[in-house]
């Protein structure tokens, strides 16, 4: 009688060790997050942040932003407005529309298709709008027509977000909140002043680092840096006042 079969003994797979390939893709991966880690500059300490903004303050002692507004009120539709726009473009739509609309009460006699004809020249105006006669409604119905001073208050606001919120209190009543916008965003992160993901971090960190002397006048000056300077694609370093004290490792040379 023949011999039952046996089933072939199974080799243990190798499949738990990578393939050449696949251990110098790893290896490159890991190198390349080991330059970026050694390449990337620390936050610059506490002395030199200091002396960064005493200078931005020698050179520019009041900044002031480039949003032209009346009263806080006025401050808060257009930095609701400026979203995703130019100042120089909003001020071209708000100057007519500020000259008969300056409180919320008159906003709401205008009403959203009045409103819509003055700003149909900035992005999204039909939304913007929309936000700007909910807003002004809720301020009279539950703020008896007044800005809030609060950014808690204002973010619950329609078409205002904290960066709103943060300018119109740091701006209207000389709370020393620091807005973050996408220059103000590059800025900290280039400099460093720290490093952060995402704006509300960005706002966190210097408004615990940045000292209480310079802290009302920091968004501006950091938004005029970012704006005429230190720009996103080519930095202009050689003119920078805080070239010699900045870590950004790409500067530009002219």
């Amino acid at each position: 009688m023949p011999e039952p079969k046996r089933s072939p003994r199974r080799v243990p797979s190798k499949s738990a060790e990578p393939s050449a390939p696949l251990a110098a893709s790893r290896a490159i991966a890991k190198s390349a997050a080991k330059t970026a880690a050694i390449r990337a500059p620390k936050p610059v300490d506490h002395d030199t942040l200091v002396e960064i903004f005493r200078r931005f303050h020698d050179a520019d002692p009041e900044p002031k932003g480039e949003l032209e507004y009346t009263n806080p009120y006025t401050l808060l539709v257009a930095v609701a407005l400026s979203a995703q726009a130019t100042d120089v473009g909003v001020n071209k739509a708000t100057r007519p529309l500020f000259a008969i609309a300056d409180t919320p009460q008159k906003m709401l006699a205008l009403g959203e298709e009045g409103l819509r004809q003055h700003i149909r020249t900035l992005n999204f105006f039909n939304t913007k709008a929309k936000n700007v006669i909910a807003l002004a409604k809720r301020l009279v119905e539950e703020y008896g027509g007044e800005v809030p001073d609060s950014v808690e208050i204002l973010e619950t606001l329609p078409g205002v977000g904290r960066k709103t919120a943060s300018v119109v209190v740091n701006v209207a009543f000389g709370n020393p909140r620091i807005a973050v916008d996408t220059h103000i965003f590059r800025v900290t992160n280039r400099i460093p002043f720290a490093i952060t993901k995402t704006p509300l971090e960005t706002q966190v960190a210097l408004e615990a680092r940045v000292p209480s002397e310079f802290r009302l006048h920091a968004h501006h000056w950091l938004i005029l840096h970012g704006r005429y300077i230190c720009k996103a694609r080519k930095p202009e370093c050689w003119r920078c006042p805080i070239s010699d004290l900045c870590r950004y490792p790409d500067k530009t040379l002219g």
